[in-house]
């Protein structure tokens, strides 16, 4: 029952013909030139929902009985799975439940309403609103619907697998981000039968590397809740079935911090024009970090999606700008007299550089009686711009501190 073959990923194909979108894979001259390979991204995040959940989400409630789909279906997610689900179930006419944490994005949450979905807010964390979903399907009698795994699951996000090796079957290469592994397995499943030659490898966050740890060190097991910024490859354990396929199929997986993923999506929406979630820009990451070597190589990342909050964005944005030396934060301790910020704000402009923001305290306990504290966020073309401006304000007897 664990085995998923190429047959189950031209199945689901047919089943999902005329209900998702065969996304683009889009040739980008910019990280082409950036990595010194032909380089292609598999652009899910324009997938119908904002990610690739949508395919197996209906591939597998479409397999349903007419008695399961007049119990319906439940399902717990923090965001794209809940999403894929409830807009598949509605497409199906089944009635949906969708278990969320209580501290589950706003805007996911809205978003998942707005497809149909009956909503649950319950627990802390995912783990929690798992739970809660399978007391509901035991008692009511409705159908789990896992993000991962599931054969019919994976089949459907096998499907990208698919469009890729008909768009362009001569990949060398091709990068996944892993959580349970639903969509890493899928694809690989269908492109190694199609061409063993290509190699799948597979992404995860530093804060959660069970796959990693499996599959290299022969750890496997569940880990403790971190933090990072890629929710949507937070996952604590990878699923059974998964896992074996991953064993079977994947070449490699290689771990990505958050500063990586946060530099990949600013360069994706800068460069390509493309917005990416944490999760779904891991891949590109880790090929940009150099964890992926792919020069001289015929590439392809798959975008996993684009369903980002707008504060998280924000967030990345500023941060990308700062790790391309073009926001800079200066803390500056000052006497309390008129004119004092503004031989800061001169030495800035001397530079020819750009204030944005200034913030300007006067009270607080760590600030000492007549001094003042300043944080100037202060705009900047590059290194070299940044290393002139700071050699300025030394200059003008400027005493400072980076802010990171």
């Amino acid at each position: 029952m664990s085995e998923v073959t190429l047959a189950d990923v031209e199945e689901a194909k047919q089943v999902l013909r005329g209900v998702v979108r065969e996304t683009p894979l889009d040739r980008s001259r910019t990280f082409s030139e950036l990595t010194s390979s032909e380089f292609y991204l598999k652009l899910e995040n324009l997938q119908k929902t904002g990610s690739f959940k949508t395919r197996g989400a209906y591939v597998k409630i479409s397999s349903l009985s007419a008695a399961e789909r007049r119990h319906g279906v439940v399902a717990a997610s923090a965001g794209n799975h809940a999403q894929g689900v409830a807009y598949s179930a509605s497409l199906l006419g089944v009635k949906s439940t969708i278990v969320m944490p209580e501290q589950a994005s706003p805007a996911k949450v809205d978003a998942t309403k707005g497809y149909g979905a009956s909503l649950l807010l319950s627990g802390r964390t995912f783990d929690d609103a798992m739970k809660r979903a399978q007391e509901i399907s035991r008692k009511e009698g409705m159908v789990l619907i896992h993000a991962f795994e599931d054969k019919k699951v994976i089949s459907g996000q096998g499907t990208i697998g698919l469009e890729m090796a008909d768009e362009q079957p001569e990949l060398d290469e091709v990068i996944i981000p892993v959580g349970g592994g639903g969509l890493a397995s899928g694809v690989a499943v269908a492109m190694k039968a199609i061409n063993p030659k290509v190699k799948i490898i597979g992404v995860q966050s530093e804060a959660y590397p069970t796959v990693y740890r499996a599959l290299g060190q022969g750890r496997v097991g569940k880990i403790e809740s971190r933090e990072t910024l890629a929710d949507g490859i937070a996952v604590k354990e990878p699923g059974k079935i998964t896992l074996k396929l991953l064993k079977r199929y994947l070449d490699g997986v290689v771990l990505v911090s958050d500063a990586e993923i946060a530099k990949a999506i600013f360069l994706l929406l800068e460069r390509a024009k493309t917005l990416a979630e944490p999760a779904g820009a891991a891949g590109l990451a880790a090929v940009l970090s150099g964890a992926v070597n792919v020069r001289g190589k015929k590439c392809a990342v798959v975008i996993s999606g684009g369903n980002i909050d707008m504060y998280t964005l924000d967030q990345m944005v500023a941060k990308g700008l700062e790790m391309e030396h073009r926001l800079l934060r200066l803390e500056f301790a000052l006497a309390d007299r008129p004119g004092a910020l503004r031989e800061i704000i001169d030495a800035v402009a001397e530079a020819k550089a750009n204030v944005v923001d200034v913030a300007h305290q006067r009270m607080g306990s760590n600030v000492p009686l007549g001094r003042a504290t300043v944080v100037l966020s202060v705009e900047t073309q590059n290194s070299s711009h940044t290393k002139r401006l700071m050699a300025g304000l030394a200059g003008a007897g400027l005493r400072y501190r980076v802010l990171r």
